[in-house]
C-alpha cells in the first residue's frame, strides 16, 4: 500500500533532509580540517624536536659514534612517550629508544623516510612492524642521517587531533533550530494550502462558501484570496452568461427567421424549428438532421464559402428558390471558425418589391413614347409660332413643356433604376479618378451653384482612383449635390471630402450646413419616391428617385452609404467604396 504523505510533511521531510545534509556536510568539512591543521601542528612540534636532536648530534659529534647516556638525557627534556630512532642513509636502524636496533629490519622504505629524501621530512600514521603498536611518525633528514621521531597514536592522540566537539555542538543546535523554523513556516504555508483544498473541495461538491471564509494573513493567502474573488467573479460572469444565452435562445426560438449554430467540424449546435421547417423546405429529401445540409445540392455554395478558409470575408449570402418560395441564406464564420446559418422567408417582400418594380418599370416604358411625342409638339408649337402666340397661351404652353420635361427626367431615372437592378453587367468597369470626376461635375453645375450662391468645396487627393462605373460614380455625387442644391437653401456651402482611408476602402464625406431633416426620415430617405415635404417637392420639380438612385449605385459598387444630421447643421451622407471590387 502507498502512504500518502500530506503538503507539510513533504515540505518538512524535504527541507529537514536539506538542512541534515547541510549539517553533515558543515561537521565533516570542519573537522577535516581540525583534523589537517592539529596533525600538521603536531608535525610541526615532532619536526621541532627531530632537528634538536639532529642539532645536539652535530654539535656533539655524535652522529657517526652513539652515546646513548647522552641522547636518553635529551630525551628527558621531551615527552616521555617520544620514540627516537636514528636511520643511516642506506636504512639501517642505528639507534631506537624503545627497541634494540640490531633486531630492527631496514627503514629505508618506510613511507616516511621515502617522503624525507623527496622533500627533507615526512610523516605517516601507521602500525610499527617491530612492537605492534600504532604511531605517528616524522622524520627528518639531517647530514646523511633520517632522525625519525613518533608519538604513540593513542586514545588521548586521536582525541587531541579529531576533537571537535563544541562546534559538533553548534551545528546539531543549528540544525534543531532550523527543523524547528522549517515546521513553523511549513505549518502557515500548509494552513493555507489547506484552506484554499477546502475551498476547491467545496467547489467541487457544489456546497456554498461561507461568509466567514478568509485565508490565513501571508502571501499564499493573499493569492488563495485572489483565486477566490476571480472564482466568484467566474460564476457571477457564468450566472450572466447563462441568462444571457437564455434571451437568445429564446429569441431564436421565437424568431422568424430559422437560425442555426454549428461548429468548425459542422456539428449542429443549435437550431430553432424554424430552420429545419425551412430545410425541408429547400433539401431534395426531408430529413431531421440539420447536417446532411452540406451534402444536398442546394447548398453547393455554401459549402464551397467554408471550405475556402476566409478568402472571402467570414460573411456569405445567397438567395434560393424552391416549391414556390424565395429564401435568403446567409452565413456567418466566427473567430473560432463555428458558424451561424440563418434562412429567412423572403418570398413576400421579394413578391412586393418585384411587383413594385415591374408596375414602375412598366409605366415607365408605357410612359416613354407618348412623352417623347408630347415633348416633340410642344416644342414644334412653341417653335413656330413664336412671338404671335396669346399671352396666357404661351404661360400654358410653357407650363406643359416644363410638366413634360419633368416627366421625361423622371422616365430617365426609372431606366437608371431598372438599368441597376436587372443588367448591372451592362455598366462598364475602368478605373475613375474621383478628383477629375467632380471637377467635370462642379463645371456642368456651376450655372445652379452660382444661381443659388452656393460654396462647393473639393477635398479629395487627386490619386485617388476607384475601380468603377464612371456613369453611376458620376450620378452618385452629382445626384447628392443637385439634392443639396435643391432642398438646402441659398448661400450655403456643399463639401465633399474623403476623410481617411486604410488597406481596404476609402472613406468619403457628402454634407451641407443646410436646416437637414427630422431624425424621423434620415431612415427611408433612400426609399423609391419617398417625399419629405409634398409641397416642396412639386415646387423644386424633383423626381423622388434621385437618392433612391444613389443607394443602388453605391451598393453597385460594393460599398455602404448612410445619412445624418451634424451637430453643427446641416446633411451628411457617410460613403464607403472599397479599394478592390470583390
Amino acid at each position: 500500500m502507498r502512504i500518502k504523505f500530506s503538503f507539510k510533511s513533504r515540505i518538512l521531510l524535504t527541507f529537514s533532509l536539506i538542512i541534515a545534509l547541510f549539517t553533515a556536510g558543515i561537521i565533516y568539512f570542519e573537522q577535516q580540517q581540525v583534523r589537517k591543521e592539529r596533525t600538521e601542528s603536531l608535525q610541526r612540534m615532532l619536526d621541532n624536536n627531530a632537528l634538536i636532536i639532529a642539532r645536539y648530534l652535530e654539535q656533539n659529534q655524535m652522529i657517526h659514534e652513539m652515546d646513548t647516556t647522552r641522547l636518553k638525557e635529551l630525551l628527558h627534556y621531551m615527552q616521555p612517550e617520544l620514540r627516537l630512532t636514528l636511520i643511516d642513509d642506506k636504512g639501517e636502524v642505528l639507534y631506537d629508544n624503545r627497541l634494540e636496533a640490531d633486531r630492527m629490519e631496514n627503514h629505508l622504505l618506510r613511507p616516511e623516510v621515502q617522503e624525507s629524501i623527496a622533500k627533507g621530512s615526512g610523516s605517516d600514521i601507521r602500525r610499527s612492524t617491530s612492537n605492534k603498536l600504532e604511531y605517528l611518525y616524522h622524520v627528518r633528514y639531517e647530514e646523511n642521517l633520517f632522525v625519525r621521531v613518533a608519538l604513540p597514536y593513542d586514545v588521548e592522540l586521536r582525541s587531541f587531533i579529531h576533537s571537535a566537539n563544541s562546534f559538533a555542538y553548534y551545528i546539531l543546535l543549528f540544525f534543531i533550530v532550523s527543523v524547528l523554523m522549517v515546521i513553523y513556516f511549513s505549518d502557515r504555508f500548509s494552513r493555507s494550502i489547506r484552506e484554499l483544498r477546502a475551498f476547491s473541495q467545496k467547489v467541487k461538491s457544489g456546497a456554498a462558501i461561507p461568509p466567514s471564509f478568509v485565508f490565513a494573513d501571508d502571501e499564499v493567502g493573499e493569492v488563495s484570496a485572489a483565486i477566490v474573488e476571480n472564482y466568484n467573479l467566474l460564476q457571477e460572469n457564468r450566472r450572466r452568461l447563462a441568462a444571457e444565452r437564455e434571451k437568445l435562445l429564446q429569441h431564436f426560438q421565437f424568431s422568424e427567421e430559422g437560425i442555426a449554430i454549428f461548429s468548425e467540424e459542422r456539428k449542429e449546435v443549435y437550431a430553432n424549428s424554424h430552420f429545419l421547417q425551412y430545410i425541408n423546405l429547400i433539401l431534395e429529401s426531408p430529413t431531421l438532421m440539420t447536417e446532411n445540409l452540406f451534402t444536398d445540392p442546394a447548398f453547393k455554395e455554401v459549402v464551397g464559402f467554408l471550405d475556402r478558409n476566409d478568402s472571402d470575408g467570414n460573411v456569405f449570402s445567397k438567395r434560393m428558390e424552391k416549391s414556390g418560395k424565395m429564401f435568403n441564406v446567409r452565413v456567418i464564420i466566427f473567430e473560432d471558425r463555428s458558424f451561424e446559418l440563418y434562412i429567412s422567408d423572403i418570398t413576400r417582400v421579394e413578391k412586393r418589391r418585384l411587383l413594385k418594380q415591374e408596375m414602375t418599370n412598366n409605366i415607365a416604358h408605357e410612359l416613354r413614347t407618348p412623352v417623347t411625342s408630347i415633348r416633340g409638339y410642344l416644342e414644334t408649337i412653341l417653335g413656330l409660332a413664336g412671338e404671335n402666340l396669346d399671352v396666357r397661351l404661351r404661360s400654358f404652353l410653357d407650363r406643359a413643356y416644363l410638366q413634360t420635361m419633368r416627366l421625361s427626367e423622371l422616365i430617365q431615372d426609372v431606366s437608371m433604376l431598372t438599368k441597376i437592378e436587372e443588367a448591372p453587367d451592362r455598366f462598364e468597369m475602368e478605373p475613375v479618378n474621383i478628383g477629375e470626376l467632380l471637377r467635370e461635375m462642379e463645371a456642368d453645375l456651376s450655372e445652379k451653384l452660382i444661381e443659388k450662391g452656393n460654396r462647393y468645396m473639393v477635398d479629395v487627393d487627386e490619386d485617388i482612383v476607384l475601380n468603377g462605373s464612371r456613369t453611376l460614380l458620376y450620378s452618385i455625387f452629382r445626384n447628392l449635390t443637385e439634392n443639396a442644391i435643391a432642398y438646402a437653401g441659398e448661400g450655403i456651402e456643399i463639401v465633399i471630402r474623403c476623410h481617411n482611408e486604410n488597406d481596404d476602402a476609402y472613406f468619403f464625406e457628402f454634407y451641407d450646413n443646410g436646416p437637414g431633416l427630422e431624425e424621423k426620415h434620415l431612415v427611408r430617405i433612400f426609399e423609391r419616391f419617398y417625399r419629405v415635404n409634398e409641397g416642396r417637392t412639386r415646387k423644386t420639380g424633383g423626381s423622388g428617385l434621385g437618392l433612391s438612385i444613389v443607394k443602388n449605385a453605391v451598393l453597385f459598387h460594393k460599398g455602404s452609404i448612410l445619412a445624418r444630421n451634424r451637430t453643427e447643421g446641416g446633411l451628411s451622407f457617410l460613403i464607403t467604396f472599397p479599394k478592390k471590387r470583390s
